[in-house]
Protein backbone atom coordinates (compact mmCIF):
# COMPACT_ATOMS: atom_id res chain seq x y z
CA UNK A 1 0.00 0.00 0.00
CA UNK A 2 1.40 3.40 -0.93
CA UNK A 3 1.39 6.21 1.57
CA UNK A 4 0.17 9.70 0.80
CA UNK A 5 3.82 10.79 0.55
CA UNK A 6 4.49 7.95 -1.89
CA UNK A 7 1.55 8.93 -4.07
CA UNK A 8 2.71 12.54 -4.26
CA UNK A 9 6.28 11.45 -5.02
CA UNK A 10 5.02 9.27 -7.88
CA UNK A 11 3.05 12.19 -9.25
CA UNK A 12 6.17 14.34 -9.21
CA UNK A 13 8.28 11.71 -10.95
CA UNK A 14 5.71 11.26 -13.69
CA UNK A 15 5.48 15.00 -14.23
CA UNK A 16 1.80 15.46 -13.42
CA UNK A 17 0.49 18.98 -13.77
CA UNK A 18 0.56 20.69 -10.39
CA UNK A 19 -2.14 23.24 -9.68
CA UNK A 20 -0.93 24.53 -6.35
CA UNK A 21 -2.56 22.10 -3.92
CA UNK A 22 -3.51 18.48 -3.38
CA UNK A 23 -6.75 19.04 -5.28
CA UNK A 24 -4.73 18.71 -8.50
CA UNK A 25 -3.59 15.20 -7.66
CA UNK A 26 -5.55 12.03 -8.31
CA UNK A 27 -6.27 9.96 -5.23
CA UNK A 28 -3.97 6.97 -4.93
CA UNK A 29 -6.13 3.81 -4.65
CA UNK A 30 -3.96 2.69 -1.75
CA UNK A 31 -4.60 5.82 0.27
CA UNK A 32 -7.36 6.17 2.84
CA UNK A 33 -6.98 9.85 3.69
CA UNK A 34 -9.79 12.27 2.93
CA UNK A 35 -9.15 14.66 0.07
CA UNK A 36 -9.26 18.36 0.70
CA UNK A 37 -12.69 18.73 -0.88
CA UNK A 38 -13.42 22.14 -2.29
CA UNK A 39 -16.88 23.64 -2.20
CA UNK A 40 -19.08 22.33 -5.00
CA UNK A 41 -18.61 24.25 -8.23
CA UNK A 42 -19.57 23.97 -11.87
CA UNK A 43 -16.58 21.66 -12.35
CA UNK A 44 -18.50 18.85 -10.69
CA UNK A 45 -22.25 19.03 -10.27
CA UNK A 46 -24.89 16.43 -9.55
CA UNK A 47 -27.43 18.35 -11.61
CA UNK A 48 -25.92 20.69 -14.21
CA UNK A 49 -29.34 21.29 -15.72
CA UNK A 50 -30.28 21.31 -19.37
CA UNK A 51 -28.57 18.01 -20.16
CA UNK A 52 -31.60 16.29 -21.56
CA UNK A 53 -31.31 13.50 -19.01
CA UNK A 54 -27.72 12.66 -19.92
CA UNK A 55 -24.89 12.92 -17.45
CA UNK A 56 -26.68 13.56 -14.17
CA UNK A 57 -29.81 12.61 -12.30
CA UNK A 58 -32.00 15.73 -12.22
CA UNK A 59 -33.22 16.75 -8.81
CA UNK A 60 -36.09 14.53 -7.73
CA UNK A 61 -35.56 11.97 -10.49
CA UNK A 62 -36.01 8.33 -9.69
CA UNK A 63 -33.18 5.74 -9.77
CA UNK A 64 -34.88 4.27 -12.84
CA UNK A 65 -34.66 7.62 -14.64
CA UNK A 66 -31.01 7.95 -13.70
CA UNK A 67 -30.27 4.46 -15.00
CA UNK A 68 -32.00 5.29 -18.27
CA UNK A 69 -29.64 8.24 -18.72
CA UNK A 70 -26.78 5.77 -18.85
CA UNK A 71 -28.28 3.20 -21.20
CA UNK A 72 -25.50 2.29 -23.61
CA UNK A 73 -25.71 0.72 -27.04
CA UNK A 74 -28.31 -1.29 -28.93
CA UNK A 75 -30.37 -3.57 -26.65
CA UNK A 76 -31.38 -5.56 -29.72
CA UNK A 77 -27.80 -6.09 -30.85
CA UNK A 78 -26.40 -9.53 -30.20
CA UNK A 79 -23.20 -9.62 -32.25
CA UNK A 80 -20.38 -11.61 -30.70
CA UNK A 81 -17.69 -9.44 -29.10
CA UNK A 82 -14.09 -10.68 -29.41
CA UNK A 83 -11.93 -10.71 -26.30
CA UNK A 84 -9.80 -7.74 -27.30
CA UNK A 85 -12.92 -5.64 -27.86
CA UNK A 86 -14.35 -6.19 -24.39
CA UNK A 87 -14.16 -3.78 -21.47
CA UNK A 88 -10.85 -3.63 -19.63
CA UNK A 89 -10.58 -4.85 -16.05
CA UNK A 90 -10.67 -2.12 -13.41
CA UNK A 91 -10.23 -4.44 -10.43
CA UNK A 92 -6.92 -2.76 -9.57
CA UNK A 93 -7.11 0.87 -10.67
CA UNK A 94 -4.00 2.99 -10.84
CA UNK A 95 -5.92 6.12 -9.91
CA UNK A 96 -9.25 6.67 -8.21
CA UNK A 97 -10.68 10.12 -8.77
CA UNK A 98 -12.54 11.36 -5.69
CA UNK A 99 -13.04 10.42 -2.06
CA UNK A 100 -16.73 9.56 -2.26
CA UNK A 101 -18.03 13.11 -2.56
CA UNK A 102 -19.05 14.95 -5.74
CA UNK A 103 -16.85 17.94 -4.92
CA UNK A 104 -13.72 15.76 -4.81
CA UNK A 105 -14.15 14.69 -8.45
CA UNK A 106 -12.52 17.62 -10.19
CA UNK A 107 -11.23 18.38 -13.64
CA UNK A 108 -7.72 18.90 -12.23
CA UNK A 109 -7.58 15.44 -10.72
CA UNK A 110 -8.89 13.83 -13.90
CA UNK A 111 -6.48 15.64 -16.23
CA UNK A 112 -3.55 14.80 -13.96
CA UNK A 113 -4.52 11.12 -13.86
CA UNK A 114 -4.75 10.93 -17.65
CA UNK A 115 -1.32 12.51 -17.93
CA UNK A 116 0.11 9.96 -15.48
CA UNK A 117 -1.50 7.05 -17.35
CA UNK A 118 -2.90 3.75 -16.17
CA UNK A 119 -6.40 2.66 -15.18
CA UNK A 120 -8.66 5.44 -13.92
CA UNK A 121 -11.91 5.02 -11.99
CA UNK A 122 -14.12 7.40 -10.04
CA UNK A 123 -15.44 7.54 -6.47
CA UNK A 124 -17.81 10.49 -6.56
CA UNK A 125 -20.73 9.27 -4.48
CA UNK A 126 -23.84 7.27 -5.31
CA UNK A 127 -25.47 9.66 -7.79
CA UNK A 128 -24.66 10.32 -11.46
CA UNK A 129 -22.19 13.17 -11.82
CA UNK A 130 -20.94 15.50 -14.55
CA UNK A 131 -17.31 16.63 -14.43
CA UNK A 132 -16.67 19.68 -16.59
CA UNK A 133 -13.19 19.17 -18.03
CA UNK A 134 -11.55 22.59 -17.88
CA UNK A 135 -8.67 21.65 -20.17
CA UNK A 136 -8.24 18.86 -22.70
CA UNK A 137 -6.86 15.74 -21.04
CA UNK A 138 -3.79 14.58 -22.99
CA UNK A 139 -2.38 11.06 -23.07
CA UNK A 140 1.40 10.96 -22.81
CA UNK A 141 3.13 8.77 -25.39
CA UNK A 142 5.06 6.80 -22.78
CA UNK A 143 1.83 5.54 -21.20
CA UNK A 144 1.35 1.89 -22.20
CA UNK A 145 -2.34 1.98 -21.36
CA UNK A 146 -4.97 4.51 -20.34
CA UNK A 147 -8.37 3.12 -19.30
CA UNK A 148 -11.07 5.59 -18.26
CA UNK A 149 -14.03 3.85 -16.62
CA UNK A 150 -16.96 5.98 -15.48
CA UNK A 151 -18.69 3.14 -13.67
CA UNK A 152 -21.95 3.99 -15.45
CA UNK A 153 -22.27 7.19 -13.40
CA UNK A 154 -19.80 9.74 -14.76
CA UNK A 155 -20.14 12.21 -17.61
CA UNK A 156 -17.10 14.12 -18.85
CA UNK A 157 -18.15 17.41 -20.40
CA UNK A 158 -16.16 19.68 -22.69
CA UNK A 159 -18.61 22.45 -21.80
CA UNK A 160 -19.15 23.11 -25.50
CA UNK A 161 -15.75 24.83 -25.51
CA UNK A 162 -13.02 22.22 -25.81
CA UNK A 163 -12.07 18.69 -26.82
CA UNK A 164 -12.17 16.20 -23.94
CA UNK A 165 -9.40 13.67 -24.80
CA UNK A 166 -6.34 13.92 -27.06
CA UNK A 167 -3.91 11.15 -28.04
CA UNK A 168 -1.30 11.75 -30.71
CA UNK A 169 1.85 9.65 -30.99
CA UNK A 170 3.26 12.11 -33.54
CA UNK A 171 2.87 15.16 -31.30
CA UNK A 172 6.36 16.08 -30.10
CA UNK A 173 4.88 17.98 -27.16
CA UNK A 174 3.73 14.60 -25.84
CA UNK A 175 7.21 13.13 -26.49
CA UNK A 176 8.12 11.01 -29.47
CA UNK A 177 8.89 7.48 -28.35
CA UNK A 178 9.73 5.84 -31.71
CA UNK A 179 11.05 6.85 -35.10
CA UNK A 180 7.81 5.62 -36.68
CA UNK A 181 5.30 7.54 -34.62
CA UNK A 182 2.34 6.80 -36.88
CA UNK A 183 2.66 3.04 -36.27
CA UNK A 184 3.33 2.16 -32.64
CA UNK A 185 1.49 -0.17 -30.31
CA UNK A 186 0.96 2.25 -27.45
CA UNK A 187 -0.62 4.18 -25.86
CA UNK A 188 -3.79 2.08 -25.82
CA UNK A 189 -6.74 4.27 -24.84
CA UNK A 190 -10.07 2.81 -23.71
CA UNK A 191 -13.15 4.75 -22.66
CA UNK A 192 -15.84 2.61 -21.05
CA UNK A 193 -19.02 2.88 -18.98
CA UNK A 194 -19.00 6.63 -19.42
CA UNK A 195 -20.64 9.58 -21.19
CA UNK A 196 -18.63 12.12 -23.17
CA UNK A 197 -20.69 15.23 -23.77
CA UNK A 198 -20.35 18.68 -25.30
CA UNK A 199 -16.83 18.26 -26.64
CA UNK A 200 -15.87 20.86 -29.24
CA UNK A 201 -12.70 20.96 -31.34
CA UNK A 202 -13.84 23.81 -33.61
CA UNK A 203 -10.85 25.84 -34.73
CA UNK A 204 -8.24 23.23 -33.75
CA UNK A 205 -6.70 22.10 -37.03
CA UNK A 206 -3.93 19.91 -35.56
CA UNK A 207 -3.37 17.07 -38.04
CA UNK A 208 -6.33 18.31 -40.05
CA UNK A 209 -8.71 18.89 -37.14
CA UNK A 210 -11.85 17.03 -36.06
CA UNK A 211 -12.54 14.85 -33.06
CA UNK A 212 -14.85 16.99 -30.98
CA UNK A 213 -14.78 14.67 -27.96
CA UNK A 214 -11.81 12.40 -28.74
CA UNK A 215 -8.90 12.75 -31.17
CA UNK A 216 -6.57 9.78 -31.70
CA UNK A 217 -3.53 9.36 -33.88
CA UNK A 218 -1.42 6.23 -33.37
CA UNK A 219 -1.49 3.53 -30.71
CA UNK A 220 -4.90 1.94 -30.19
CA UNK A 221 -8.37 3.13 -29.25
CA UNK A 222 -11.66 1.50 -28.31
CA UNK A 223 -14.96 2.57 -26.77
CA UNK A 224 -17.05 0.09 -24.80
CA UNK A 225 -20.43 0.92 -23.23
CA UNK A 226 -19.92 4.61 -23.89
CA UNK A 227 -22.26 7.40 -24.87
CA UNK A 228 -21.37 10.46 -26.95
CA UNK A 229 -23.78 13.39 -26.99
CA UNK A 230 -23.84 16.93 -28.36
CA UNK A 231 -20.23 16.90 -29.56
CA UNK A 232 -19.09 18.99 -32.51
CA UNK A 233 -16.14 19.99 -34.67
CA UNK A 234 -15.64 22.44 -37.54
CA UNK A 235 -18.69 22.96 -39.75
CA UNK A 236 -16.77 23.07 -43.02
CA UNK A 237 -13.83 21.29 -44.62
CA UNK A 238 -13.56 18.55 -47.25
CA UNK A 239 -11.93 15.87 -45.10
CA UNK A 240 -12.03 16.78 -41.41
CA UNK A 241 -14.67 15.16 -39.25
CA UNK A 242 -15.74 13.12 -36.27
CA UNK A 243 -17.88 15.20 -33.95
CA UNK A 244 -17.44 12.44 -31.37
CA UNK A 245 -14.28 10.59 -32.44
CA UNK A 246 -11.58 11.19 -35.05
CA UNK A 247 -8.91 8.51 -35.64
CA UNK A 248 -6.02 8.90 -38.09
CA UNK A 249 -3.95 5.76 -37.65
CA UNK A 250 -3.79 2.60 -35.57
CA UNK A 251 -0.97 0.21 -34.81
CA UNK A 252 -0.44 -2.26 -37.68
CA UNK A 253 -3.77 -1.12 -39.15
CA UNK A 254 -5.64 -2.97 -36.42
CA UNK A 255 -9.28 -1.91 -36.08
CA UNK A 256 -10.88 0.56 -33.76
CA UNK A 257 -13.57 -1.26 -31.75
CA UNK A 258 -16.82 0.50 -30.90
CA UNK A 259 -18.89 -1.81 -28.69
CA UNK A 260 -22.27 -1.35 -27.03
CA UNK A 261 -22.08 2.40 -27.46
CA UNK A 262 -24.45 5.21 -28.39
CA UNK A 263 -23.79 8.28 -30.52
CA UNK A 264 -26.64 10.74 -30.13
CA UNK A 265 -29.59 8.55 -29.23
CA UNK A 266 -32.37 11.11 -29.35
CA UNK A 267 -33.26 14.38 -31.03
CA UNK A 268 -30.88 17.17 -30.10
CA UNK A 269 -28.26 14.81 -28.68
CA UNK A 270 -26.36 13.95 -31.87
CA UNK A 271 -22.99 15.20 -33.05
CA UNK A 272 -22.45 17.90 -35.67
CA UNK A 273 -19.42 18.31 -37.91
CA UNK A 274 -18.44 19.01 -41.52
CA UNK A 275 -18.17 15.24 -42.07
CA UNK A 276 -18.84 12.28 -39.81
CA UNK A 277 -21.38 13.46 -37.27
CA UNK A 278 -20.19 10.64 -34.99
CA UNK A 279 -17.02 8.94 -36.32
CA UNK A 280 -14.39 9.97 -38.84
CA UNK A 281 -11.11 8.47 -39.96
CA UNK A 282 -8.42 8.32 -42.61
CA UNK A 283 -6.79 4.96 -43.35
CA UNK A 284 -8.40 3.31 -40.31
CA UNK A 285 -10.52 0.16 -39.99
CA UNK A 286 -13.56 -0.03 -37.72
CA UNK A 287 -15.50 -2.84 -36.05
CA UNK A 288 -18.78 -1.46 -34.70
CA UNK A 289 -20.79 -3.90 -32.58
CA UNK A 290 -24.19 -3.60 -30.87
CA UNK A 291 -24.23 0.18 -31.04
CA UNK A 292 -26.62 3.01 -31.93
CA UNK A 293 -26.02 6.05 -34.14
CA UNK A 294 -28.88 8.51 -34.38
CA UNK A 295 -29.50 12.22 -34.94
CA UNK A 296 -25.93 12.94 -36.08
CA UNK A 297 -25.34 15.37 -38.94
CA UNK A 298 -22.65 16.16 -41.53
CA UNK A 299 -23.24 19.86 -42.13
CA UNK A 300 -20.47 20.81 -44.56
CA UNK A 301 -21.17 21.53 -48.20
CA UNK A 302 -19.24 20.85 -51.35
CA UNK A 303 -18.09 17.26 -50.65
CA UNK A 304 -14.49 16.04 -51.11
CA UNK A 305 -12.69 17.27 -53.11
CA UNK A 306 -14.57 20.50 -52.55
CA UNK A 307 -16.62 21.71 -55.46
CA UNK A 308 -15.61 25.09 -56.85
CA UNK A 309 -16.89 27.90 -54.70
CA UNK A 310 -17.59 25.72 -51.66
CA UNK A 311 -15.64 25.02 -48.46
CA UNK A 312 -16.12 21.25 -48.80
CA UNK A 313 -17.58 18.60 -46.56
CA UNK A 314 -21.08 17.38 -45.83
CA UNK A 315 -20.60 13.60 -46.05
CA UNK A 316 -21.14 10.74 -43.62
CA UNK A 317 -24.02 11.73 -41.38
CA UNK A 318 -22.91 9.16 -38.82
CA UNK A 319 -19.65 7.65 -40.12
CA UNK A 320 -17.03 9.05 -42.50
CA UNK A 321 -14.17 6.82 -43.70
CA UNK A 322 -11.48 7.68 -46.25
CA UNK A 323 -8.14 6.16 -47.21
CA UNK A 324 -6.88 3.16 -49.16
CA UNK A 325 -6.93 -0.39 -47.82
CA UNK A 326 -9.22 -0.39 -44.77
CA UNK A 327 -12.35 -2.22 -43.64
CA UNK A 328 -15.59 -1.39 -41.86
CA UNK A 329 -17.80 -3.94 -40.11
CA UNK A 330 -21.19 -3.08 -38.66
CA UNK A 331 -22.86 -5.84 -36.64
CA UNK A 332 -25.84 -5.73 -34.29
CA UNK A 333 -26.01 -2.00 -34.89
CA UNK A 334 -28.82 0.49 -35.44
CA UNK A 335 -28.15 3.58 -37.59
CA UNK A 336 -31.16 5.86 -38.02
CA UNK A 337 -32.18 9.51 -38.32
CA UNK A 338 -28.73 10.71 -39.34
CA UNK A 339 -28.29 13.03 -42.31
CA UNK A 340 -25.67 14.39 -44.67
CA UNK A 341 -25.76 17.52 -46.79
CA UNK A 342 -23.79 15.63 -49.45
CA UNK A 343 -23.14 11.86 -49.56
CA UNK A 344 -23.93 9.03 -47.19
CA UNK A 345 -26.56 10.01 -44.64
CA UNK A 346 -25.49 6.99 -42.61
CA UNK A 347 -22.03 6.02 -43.91
CA UNK A 348 -19.54 7.56 -46.33
CA UNK A 349 -16.87 5.02 -47.37
CA UNK A 350 -14.23 5.84 -49.98
CA UNK A 351 -11.26 3.56 -50.59
CA UNK A 352 -9.13 5.61 -52.92
CA UNK A 353 -7.30 2.61 -54.37
CA UNK A 354 -10.53 0.56 -54.36
CA UNK A 355 -9.18 -2.14 -52.05
CA UNK A 356 -11.36 -1.42 -49.00
CA UNK A 357 -14.33 -3.58 -47.97
CA UNK A 358 -17.44 -3.19 -45.86
CA UNK A 359 -19.71 -5.74 -44.15
CA UNK A 360 -23.13 -5.17 -42.59
CA UNK A 361 -24.44 -7.96 -40.37
CA UNK A 362 -27.63 -8.20 -38.30
CA UNK A 363 -28.02 -4.42 -38.43
CA UNK A 364 -30.68 -1.88 -39.30
CA UNK A 365 -30.06 1.28 -41.32
CA UNK A 366 -33.11 3.47 -41.89
CA UNK A 367 -34.15 7.09 -42.38
CA UNK A 368 -30.64 8.38 -43.09
CA UNK A 369 -31.15 10.93 -45.89
CA UNK A 370 -28.30 11.85 -48.22
CA UNK A 371 -29.14 15.25 -49.67
CA UNK A 372 -26.51 14.93 -52.38
CA UNK A 373 -25.66 11.38 -53.44
CA UNK A 374 -25.56 7.75 -52.36
CA UNK A 375 -24.90 4.32 -53.90
CA UNK A 376 -27.80 2.67 -55.70
CA UNK A 377 -29.28 -0.18 -53.70
CA UNK A 378 -27.69 0.94 -50.42
CA UNK A 379 -29.91 3.62 -48.84
CA UNK A 380 -27.95 6.03 -46.68
CA UNK A 381 -24.56 4.77 -47.90
CA UNK A 382 -22.07 6.14 -50.36
CA UNK A 383 -19.50 3.45 -51.12
CA UNK A 384 -16.41 3.13 -53.32
CA UNK A 385 -14.35 0.02 -52.64
CA UNK A 386 -13.23 -3.37 -53.84
CA UNK A 387 -16.79 -4.68 -54.24
CA UNK A 388 -20.27 -3.77 -53.02
CA UNK A 389 -20.79 -4.01 -49.26
CA UNK A 390 -21.75 -7.49 -48.08
CA UNK A 391 -25.12 -7.46 -46.32
CA UNK A 392 -26.49 -10.33 -44.21
CA UNK A 393 -29.43 -10.47 -41.83
CA UNK A 394 -29.85 -6.72 -42.12
CA UNK A 395 -32.36 -4.12 -43.23
CA UNK A 396 -31.39 -1.05 -45.27
CA UNK A 397 -34.29 1.28 -46.03
CA UNK A 398 -34.97 4.92 -46.86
Amino acid sequence: MRTRFGAILLVAVLGLTACGDDEALPTDPGDHFASAAAAPSDAASEDPGGTGGVGAAPGGSSPAQAAQSFAFGNPDGHAAVPAEAKAESVAQPTWVIGDGTPASCTSERFVAAVKAGGTITFNCGPSPLTIVVKETAKIRNRSPKVVIDGGGKVTLSGEGKRRILYQNTCDKDLEWTTDHCQDQATPALTVQNIVLADGNSTGDKTDGGGGGAVFVRGGRFKAVNAKFVRNRCDDTGPDLGGAAVRVLSQYQNKPVYIVGSTFGGSSGQGGVCANGGALSSIQVSWVVLNSIFSYNTAVGRGANPARAGTPGGGSGGAIYCDGDNFTVKLAGTLIEQNKANEGGGAVFFVSNDRTGTMAIESSTLRKNPSAGFETDGFPGIFFLGARPPSVSGSSLTK
